[in-house]
């Protein structure tokens, strides 16, 4: 029988989640939620059955990104997975497009035009340290309110190089979040947690440099508030926070990704920088 591909809707959910949790990924249906609220997507079916599962994400006119794609076991090796790429991509258009490779799925992207422009560690534990690190002199972490929402859109957008005016409001609907505030009212960078998978994900994690300060000292705030349980962070390699959180805070290396860009290179702003992603999705 045929394989055909449709628009992914929120009925698919259900049997979304079960290929997920066949090849042993964490998302819970409620995280295949979020990512569809943001995005949209392809099916792949064999008669009444969903065998493949691809999803994107627009940001702006000009940006994009990929991810959940995911192929039945028992149906690899049929096309599928170069399928649901070919639609996203047709879906995407001429966008700067990033997506997050394992190295086996490396070779197909570079085909289909991505060139890899760095890489991502996923670390994660229930075991960790909770370091004590204060906010920079002057300075002092608070609960986000409303009146934040354009700032975080700007220094988000800044720190990642995609556009993420309308992912980020949607993305604090699902999260709780922190700001570290100077005295005069200026905001230099700010922390998200949210439910996800095994326990939650801290990110992202934005702020302004030089250093990662500012950065640890957000990440410790929500490691303190979530000790003893289940915490997943994913942090991009260059901007050096991996051998700190496995080497001192305990939050193990499990996995590294590669990330890869199509049309060109997000255009990230040097002063800002993102210490930890959303998610491999969504970036």
């Amino acid at each position: 029988m045929s394989i055909a591909y449709r628009p992914f809707t929120a009925d698919d959910i259900p049997a979304a989640h079960a290929l997920s949790v066949k090849v042993k990924w964490p998302h819970r249906a409620d995280d295949w939620r979020f990512v569809l609220d943001a995005g949209a997507g392809f099916i792949a079916q064999d008669g009444e059955r969903i065998v493949g599962t691809a999803l994107c994400w627009k940001y702006g006119a000009d940006g994009g990104s990929l991810g959940m794609v995911i192929v039945a076991p028992d149906n690899q090796g049929r096309g599928i997975g170069r399928k649901l790429m070919e639609l996203l991509l047709e879906a995407l258009g001429n966008r700067i497009t990033v997506l997050h490779a394992t190295p086996a799925g490396e070779p197909l992207y570079a085909k289909l035009g991505f060139e890899r422009i760095g890489a991502i560690h996923q670390h994660h534990s229930a075991d960790f340290v909770v370091p004590s690190i204060a906010a920079p002199e002057g300075e002092r972490i608070r609960p986000i309110d409303s009146s934040d929402t354009s700032k975080l859109i700007e220094l988000a957008s800044k720190a990642n190089g995609l556009d993420r005016s309308e992912l980020l409001p949607l993305l604090l609907k699902y999260a709780k979040g922190i700001v570290m505030q100077k005295d005069d009212g200026e905001i230099t960078g700010f922390a998200l947690i949210r439910k996800f998978g095994r326990g939650d994900a801290i990110g992202p994690v934005v702020s302004i440099t030089p250093d990662a300060h500012r950065a640890k000292a957000l990440i410790a705030y929500w490691l303190a508030q979530n000790a003893g349980n289940f915490t997943r962070i994913d942090t991009p390699d260059e901007c050096g926070l991996s051998a700190w959180l496995n080497d001192d805070i305990g939050l193990k290396r499990v996995d590294t990704v590669i990330k890869m860009s199509r049309n060109g290179t997000p255009p990230q702003d040097a002063s800002i920088t993102q210490f930890a992603i959303i998610n491999q999705a969504l970036g």
